[in-house]
């Protein structure tokens, strides 16, 4: 990106998260909506100051942040040896893919009472959210990236006789680190979104428990200063495997 388009960009931004801010105080100190609904923004960063000096926030944090772990782990690893079967098998791709191109965009939440049913009402049915909704994009970007694959490299593969193992190992995952860290990236997304909202619905840990006990409590100033933590992680993480994603894929350039 150029110097000036960037310097542009910047200013966007900039104006755009001043606007927000501006125009949040200015509804805040109208008066327009019911009293705290909408607290001011020295309320917030109140709230924020006090929540991220409160060990029982990280402990919640650390309990969220294993769910979700543990759930991209599993439903990672799941989506990706789906992928690989599907993009390595034209039979199974046309009889199976389509099946998860629909069911990708469900939304997840429907399947709680089942996760609940089969995992019961801790850590597991948050994990069995998380898992089951990052198991999609990232299956269906594995798939998309076995078919992008050199068939050189395969046909390669295949004159030394490699086993299935190898093909996976030597082959298919070092040349598909972009789309399959692009996966990885949507997946997490996803996964944040599915067991934040198992969180909210029966749970009495977790960041999400957090979110809905201050809701009932009506404090809002707290709801919003853990929204907007929760906001920063994930950019956070998402600009991380972002970087990650880019690094992948000038590299898989430069060996082309």
């Amino acid at each position: 990106m150029r110097a000036g388009a960037g310097a542009r960009v910047a200013l966007v931004r900039i104006v755009l998260v001043a606007t927000i801010l501006v125009t949040w105080e200015a509804v805040s100190a109208s008066g327009w909506l019911f009293r705290d609904v909408v607290p001011s923004l020295a309320a917030i960063g109140t709230a924020i100051f006090r929540l991220l000096g409160n060990p029982d926030f990280y402990a919640n944090l650390g309990v969220t942040a294993g769910e979700i772990g543990v759930a991209l782990a599993i439903g990672g690893l799941a989506g990706l040896a789906t992928g690989i079967l599907l993009g390595a098998n034209r039979f199974l791709s046309d009889a199976f893919e389509s099946m998860l191109l629909y069911l990708g965009p469900t939304p997840k939440i429907i399947f709680f009472p089942v996760m609940i049913m089969w995992f019961g009402v801790g850590t597991g049915s948050k994990i069995a959210m998380g898992a089951i909704s990052c198991f999609f994009p990232i299956a269906i970007s594995a798939a998309a990236g076995m078919r992008e694959i050199d068939g050189v490299l395969i046909r390669v593969g295949r004159s030394f006789r490699a086993s299935p193992w190898q093909m996976v190992t030597k082959i298919y995952l070092p040349a598909m680190r972009a789309p399959i860290l692009n996966g990885i990236r949507l997946g997490l997304g996803v996964a944040v979104i599915g067991t934040l909202l198992a969180e909210t619905k029966l749970s009495n840990r977790g960041l999400g428990y957090l979110v809905i006990q201050s809701y009932s409590l009506f404090d809002m100033p707290r709801m919003y200063a853990l929204l907007i933590v929760l906001f920063v992680l994930a950019i956070g993480a998402n600009m991380l495997v972002g970087r990650l994603a880019r690094t992948a894929s000038m590299a898989e350039r430069r060996t082309r």
